[in-house]
Order: structure tokens, then sequence, then C-alpha cells
């Protein structure tokens, strides 16, 4: 799950963050000192992962048809939402990775030799070819390091978009969400893969790993990931960023793709880059060269703000959701493509 669009930079996180929403119409700066309580508690409120471990449905209902789908008011999601197949246009992802759209799209096979696909009822394991690819090619090095295989999350709708629930990015067919649990040896049924939970990295005072659970084998699997050339970020939980710099060895400059964020304490998520031939895409500013591991590059992460928000006094008034009219233009011809 990704209620942001981007750490934009690489800075220590003890410096002001760049979230760049890029849903919105404007660049949100958020410095960690600075934050108000009420704005972490709002903050960790939307990136709870209790959304992306919601259990799915083995029976799931067609959503109803729009009384007027031409409304430029109406939610894009409600749009991008209802679409069950990719448009049958040229790969390509289109715009950024959360205000944009996908086109020929291609769907991860539910079951591989080394992955399986979790809550199939939601139709998001759609991405662009270039990411397909390189995540069968994952799930088996992976494989090789010792990992079972790969339990994958969401990654895109049939024709990107925004989504009705559990991201913000995941439009353009370039983030996937991997469990941080391993595959069983042996196929899930359909009701496992909606109803099963991941396992939760974290302790309860959300300090560190939970070393119960944690294995060298979680630090192969990521770090596999983060030093694909072509991976431009791994979001992970600031625990799991700790215990990744404290575990890691040898060659290190991998760590500077992985970035703390709010959530993601049972799962990872992967962010390619823009792929060779998608006009259009925006890319994420390129990570620098620092490892982010100094104890003050987390210390905001582990502060009371963050793991003890205060709610705010005054609750904060939802954004207004993507319209069509927000996206590239050329997500209007996805949408209405064959």
């Amino acid at each position: 799950m990704d209620l942001f669009k981007e750490l934009a930079r690489g800075d220590s996180l003890q410096a002001p963050l760049t979230l760049c929403s890029r849903a919105m119409t404007s660049r949100l700066i958020l410095t960690p000192g600075l934050l108000s309580a009420g704005v972490v508690a709002a903050i960790i409120a939307m990136a709870s992962p209790a959304l992306a471990q919601d259990r799915g449905t083995l029976n799931p209902k067609p959503l109803p048809p729009l009384a007027n789908p031409n409304d430029p008011h109406l939610a894009a999601k409600q749009l991008f939402g209802r679409e069950p197949s990719p448009a049958r246009l040229a790969p390509r992802s289109i715009g950024f990775y959360a205000k944009g759209c996908l086109a020929g799209a291609e769907a991860l096979p539910i079951d591989g030799p080394y992955w399986q696909v979790m809550r199939l009822s939601r139709n998001r394991n759609w991405g662009n070819p270039t990411l397909v690819a390189f995540l069968e090619h994952l799930a088996t090095k992976a494989h090789k390091l010792g990992w079972p295989g790969l339990l994958v999350g969401d990654m895109s709708q049939p024709r990107g978009g925004p989504m009705f629930t559990g991201h913000a990015s995941h439009q353009i067919g370039l983030d996937a969400d991997i469990w941080l649990t391993p595959m069983p040896n042996r196929t899930l049924t359909r009701a496992e893969r909606e109803n099963m939970s991941a396992v939760q990295m974290v302790r309860k005072d959300r300090l560190d790993i939970d070393p119960r659970v944690w294995t060298p084998e979680h630090l192969k699997v990521i770090r596999a990931a983060a030093e694909a050339p072509q991976v431009e970020r791994i979001f992970v939980n600031a625990a799991i960023k700790k215990a990744l710099c404290r575990e890691a060895t040898g060659n290190r400059q991998w760590l500077s793709k992985v970035r703390p964020m709010y959530g993601h304490d049972y799962h990872f998520h992967i962010r390619i880059k823009c792929p060779a031939g998608s006009a259009g895409c925006e890319p994420q500013t390129p990570p620098d060269d620092h490892e982010h591991c100094k104890p003050a590059d987390l210390a905001y992460w582990f502060s009371n703000a963050v793991l003890h928000p205060k709610p705010p006094k005054v609750p904060p008034k939802p954004k207004p959701p993507l319209t069509l009219a927000d996206l590239p233009a050329a997500c209007r011809t996805v949408l209405t493509a064959p």
C-alpha cells in the first residue's frame, strides 16, 4: 500500500521530505520537525496497512453502471475501477506513478514456478510488460537465494488509473507490492488467497523488526529487488529499513533505494523506472548515493510524533478525488479504447 506518491528526494530523513503529491495541484513539502501531531496522526491513519490486509471475496459483484459517466466532476476511480480488461493499445505507462494510467497492460499469471498472486478478486495483477517480466525474473532469482517464492499483492488495474481503495500510486503499471511472507510449497486455494493475512514483520512497539519472524532471507529478497538496475525505489517500514542497515554487508549501495514509509510492515513496495518507449511517463527523482542509515536519518520515524501521534483537534478536510481531466489527456483514449 502506498498513500504517498514518492519520497521525491533521497535526502536524509531528518532533512525536509518532499512528498510529491502529483494527485494534487501543488507540491507538499513536509519537514519532520515541523509536522503537527494532528497532521502526523492523519498521515498514519491514511497509511494504515489495514486496507491491503483486508480480505477479498470469492464472489465479487460487478459494479452498477454509472448514471452519467461523462460527468466532468466524476472521480476518475469510478471510471478506471470499472474497467475489467486492458486497453488494446501499445504498452505505455502514462503520467506519474500517482497520476496517470496504463495502456496495453499485461497480466502477471496468477501462478508461476516461484510466485502466486494474492487477492484475485481485486483484479490488480496488471502492469506494464516491463514490470511483469521483472517480477517473473525476481521470483526466480529470489528462489535461488533461498526464498521459496513471491506472494504478489497489488500491482495495477487493467487500465491503471486511480483505485477505489488502498493506493494513491500504482496507477501506471510500474508498482508492485510483495508480501514478506514466503510462498508455501503448494498452490494456494482461491479462498486462501482471498482470506489469509501476511505476517507482520514489525514488533508491537514498532521500534524494530520482530526477531521471531525476520530471517536473513528477508534481507536477501529485498536486496535482490533493490540491486536491479530497473528499480527506482523500494518502500518499507522504518523498522525494516533499520534492520537492513544493521545487517547488510558487502556493497551497500542498494540501500539508497530503500526508503522508510508509513505502513509497509508486512510487505515491500517495488517501483521500477519508466520503461523505454513509454512517452509521457514521468520519472521519479533518481536516488542519491547515501545509505540513509545514520541514527539521525531514521530518528524521525521513531519519534513520539510518529509512534504515538495525538489525534487532530480538527480533522483535516479530505482532498477532492482526481477526475479524468486531472489525468494526462491520453488517459481518455485509454478509457475509451476497446
